[in-house]
Formats: C-alpha cells, structure tokens, sequence
C-alpha cells in the first residue's frame, strides 16, 4: 500500500434524463449544461443517472444523477439536497449516504468535491477529505470503511486518510461485504476478487464478464453482464448462476436483503428502473418520473 495522490479518473458512458424517458449519452457535459443553468436560481435537471441505492431508512430509490440525488416514491419524483453531480454514491445505513462529483449552481463546494457524507439522507452533505482533488466514479462502503476509485483504487478507515490499494486492473465497478474482507471489482478483462480486504487479488475463473456488481448481504452477490444478463452468487463471488435477462446495458445497479427474506434488485437500464423481488429472478419496469420541481 502507499499514500500517493488521487488521480482523476476518465469519463464513461453515461445515460440521460429527458422528456420522461432516458436517453444514451457518451460524455459528462459539465459546460454545456452549465450554460442552461441560471447563476442565482439553479436550475434542476436529472441530466442523466450515474447510480441507484435504495435508502433503508424509508426503503425509497434514491438516483445519483448529474442534477443531484433524486428521490423516488411510486410515480413521484423529488430533488434532495443541493445540485451535486453524483459521480459516486452508496448507502452506507438508514439516511447514511457516502458521495462523490462535482458540484452544481448553488453548490459551494470545491470542484471535484472529494468524498462528502450525508447522514440525513441527503439532504445536507458534509465534506470529509480530498475536496478539489478526487472524483470517485464508484463507491463502496463497509464495516471497515470506504472503498472509492478516482483512477486510482483506495481505501479509507475513516474517512480522512487514504491507503492505495495495488490492483491489477482498473476498476471499473466496486463491491466489498459487510466485513471489508472481500472485495469483487469489474474491469473490461474480466472481475477480479480480493479475499483479504485487498490486500491481493485473484481472477474469478467461474464467473462471467460482469459490468456491473452489488454486495446483497451474507454471502449474496449479484452481478451484471454487458450485454445486461443478470448472474447471482450463493458464496461470495466463488460461484454464479445465470438469472433474467435485462433489455440492453444496465448503467446502475442495486441490491439487498429484504426485509421477509430473500433479496431484491433494483437497476437502471432502457430507459426504466428494473426490480426483482426474487433475486433476479424476473424483473418488472417501472418507468423513472420526472420531477415536478
């Protein structure tokens, strides 16, 4: 492990929020949107959905957008917060939430805004370290800490000091269990796993090309393919089974324990939120709302 710094990390494909529907993007446009902002009275636009967690606090979907965190409760929508584009976000506990962007009109912090805490759903953040310095694209939270990447792969017990993580491959999606102790990280070449809470990494010769991935609780994986095929593990990544299959690339995903057992499910993806109720077994779409204000 050393301490170096940061660095930033490079843009993605991400997917946009218009006229009630989500539309592909390929970059970021920080400026052009910027534009259409007003300078005294910002102007809220989803622009397009980088996460999704589910808040245990209410069981609500919360979408990390470039807009800011947008709430959703049946087929109603509301901002939450200040304008933040939420690069990163994960639900750490009930109205526990850890962040990472830029900031928006209105928004006085620095740009990139590091990672920030918001302890009361979102509704107010609180800077904890490398504000102006690190854009963490993806997030991962646990007993032990905070798992982020911003083109380097990190790790912090409190918060404040960071510890590189020497990983074969950039992540390009993070997911670690309750404990910290294992890690599964996606990368163009295939998911790598960690046993010992980084420390080394192993190729997961048994499961799939997986995009994207979530830690559901226990043992309990859940992962998606590219092509958007759904694939679950029993024992922590060691093993997958093929579940639904999804229309097309999924850009979030989700998953936990549900409250009368078993897991659910929630993604993103053609222009909807997806949910399983049956750990992937089947999903229904729920097409995303757009704020009335």
């Amino acid at each position: 492990m050393s301490n170096r710094t940061p660095r930033r990390p490079r843009r993605g494909v991400v997917v946009a929020l218009a006229a009630g529907t989500l539309v592909a993007l390929t970059a970021c446009g920080a400026d052009a949107d910027a534009a259409a902002e007003s300078p005294t009275v910002p102007q809220r636009d989803a622009g397009h959905v980088h996460t999704v967690v589910i808040n245990p606090a209410d069981g609500l979907t919360y979408l990390g957008t470039h807009g800011g965190l947008l709430r959703i409760d049946g087929d109603e929508s509301t901002w939450v917060g200040p304008q933040i584009d939420l690069m990163g976000l994960v639900a750490a506990g009930p109205d526990h939430f850890y962040a990472s962007g830029h900031p928006g009109a209105g928004t006085d912090l620095p740009d990139p805004v590091g990672l920030i805490e918001s302890r009361d759903g979102g509704a107010t953040w609180t800077p904890l370290s490398r504000q102006g310095e690190s854009d963490f694209h993806t997030l991962a939270a646990a007993e032990r800490g905070v798992l982020g990447f911003d083109g380097t792969t990190w790790s912090t017990q409190d918060g404040q000091d960071w510890s590189e993580l020497e990983i074969p491959r950039d992540p390009f999606n993070l997911t670690v269990s309750a404990s910290g102790e294992v890690i599964i990280a996606t990368t163009p070449e295939g998911p790598l796993r960690s046993a010992d809470a980084g420390a080394t990494w192993e190729e997961m010769p048994a499961a799939p090309l997986l995009h994207l991935v979530d830690w559901v609780g226990g043992d309990e994986v859940v992962g998606i393919t590219p092509d958007g095929d759904v694939w679950t593990s029993a024992d922590a990544g060691v093993t997958w089974q093929k579940g639904s299959a999804l229309p097309g690339s999924a850009v979030a995903l989700t998953a936990f324990a549900a409250s009368g057992g078993g897991s659910e499910i929630v993604a993103v993806a053609d222009d909807a939120l997806w949910r399983s109720t049956d750990a992937g077994g089947h999903f229904v779409r729920a097409v995303i709302p757009v704020p009335s204000d």
